[in-house]
């Protein structure tokens, strides 16, 4: 397995941190900087955009016909650790979850004319969206498959759609949505992906849903469907196809968060490592401590096993592996991780960790929701003990190199 980056992406990478450094981090301990949700406030967010776009820190994940970066997997988890740096990076290089997956998907499987009404204004930073699939208890949660309650009916050259989904993320901001909805009792074929946008009747917002925070934009909503007329050609994939939708995206989805929480996990070491340097107690810097020594050293080598199995998963995606395992994997650990490097920076820097003069009580609240999104660490560790009971010795074998 081949991690070394190529000039274009380490060049990418030197460029995302010097104008995260001139621009972007200063922001993070002005509370003028925030806006709804403790995220950045619109206005400041559109002007860095545009800088960002100027210089080509834009959609590093998107093909560069369409105005992206056109860099392979591996390379995304590169330029996305190094945007994760700064709490408003992601959103601000046009790579923040729920946009991240949804272009994914949409480049990987809409047709032409669905790229061009429902793709290339995300690309462009002119819409955001959102994907409706979760759904209040007895609905679809961990296992869509079996427990979707939203339903779509066919009626002539329409699909009309009733049902109740919530702690959609971006829907309060979306102009563009994805939706699954059940088109069939098939236990396997039965749920079926659609495209709407805001403004056609027959859903609503129902509210947006307060979190501990801090939220991306837009916020996680629940969502009324009462009759929302969708045309056929607005359906992504074709009928009973949904999960293989969702799997398209939340495969790589999964491993984008990983990628951009690294960048955070780091940035809480850094911010600690700086601190400890220079504060002194007893007589003492704190680094010179070994207890301190310890809590940096088991949090940096967490950090760099997250990073290796992250690699490891995008390189088995670049190969053309689904890498189920390998981005479970990657999933678990990481998300431990953001919350362990988080925590040990907070304690390393007392009160001034807990307090809002560095970013890190941010973080620390963000990092919690991370063992939950995109599927329950615990769901995955399931996905983890099926495949090695179903593979036995194999569970550790090599992948070899795809011949090019």
């Amino acid at each position: 397995m081949d991690f070394t980056l190529s000039a274009e992406t380490h060049d990418l990478c030197k460029r995302i941190d010097a104008f995260l450094e001139q621009h972007v981090l200063k922001l993070e301990t002005d509370p003028g900087s925030f806006g709804e949700g403790e995220n950045i406030r619109e206005d400041l967010l559109q002007d860095l955009r545009a800088k960002a776009q100027a210089e080509g820190l834009w959609c590093f994940q998107m093909p560069r016909d369409l105005g992206g970066q056109g860099q392979d997997t591996v390379g995304m988890a590169a330029c996305y650790e190094a945007a994760g740096r700064s709490i408003f990076g992601p959103v601000i290089f046009n790579i923040a979850a729920p946009d991240d997956g949804n272009m994914f998907l949409l480049n990987k499987v809409a047709t032409p004319a669905q790229k061009e009404r429902w793709l290339v204004p995300i690309i462009r930073g002119e819409a955001r969206s959102a994907l409706a699939m979760t759904e209040p208890h007895p609905g679809a949660g961990s296992d869509p498959a079996g427990m979707m309650r939203t339903t779509a009916t066919k009626r002539g050259g329409l699909w009309v759609i009733h049902g109740h989904k919530w702690f959609i993320t971006g829907a309060g901001a979306a102009k563009h949505f994805i939706l699954l909805a059940r088109t069939s009792d098939d236990p396997k074929r039965g749920l079926t992906a659609f495209l709407f946008d805001k403004d056609q009747p027959g859903w609503r917002i129902e509210r947006r849903i307060p979190i501990m925070g801090p939220e991306e934009h837009g916020g996680h909503c629940e969502l009324i469907f009462e009759g929302l007329e969708i045309p056929d050609e607005n359906r992504l994939m074709g009928v009973g196809e949904g999960m293989k939708a969702v799997q398209i995206r939340l495969g790589t989805a999964r491993l984008t968060h990983c990628m951009r929480w690294l960048g955070m996990a780091k940035r809480a070491l850094e911010i600690a490592t700086a601190y400890v340097d220079e504060r002194q107690s007893f007589g003492r810097t704190l680094i010179e401590r070994e207890g301190v020594q310890w809590m940096l050293a088991e949090a940096a080598m967490a950090i760099e096993t997250g990073r290796l199995l992250t690699m490891q998963a995008a390189w088995y995606l670049d190969q053309g592996n689904q890498a189920r395992k390998q981005v479970s994997m990657a999933k678990i650990q990481v998300a431990d991780t953001l919350h362990k490097a988080v925590d040990v920076a907070i304690q390393l820097c007392g009160a001034r960790g807990y307090s809002k003069d560095t970013p890190l009580e941010w973080m620390y609240r963000y990092a919690r929701q991370a063992r939950l999104v995109d599927g329950a660490s615990e769901v995955h560790k399931m996905v983890l003990a099926r495949n090695l009971m179903a593979e036995g010795r194999e569970f550790w074998s090599w992948q070899p190199q795809r011949r090019k």
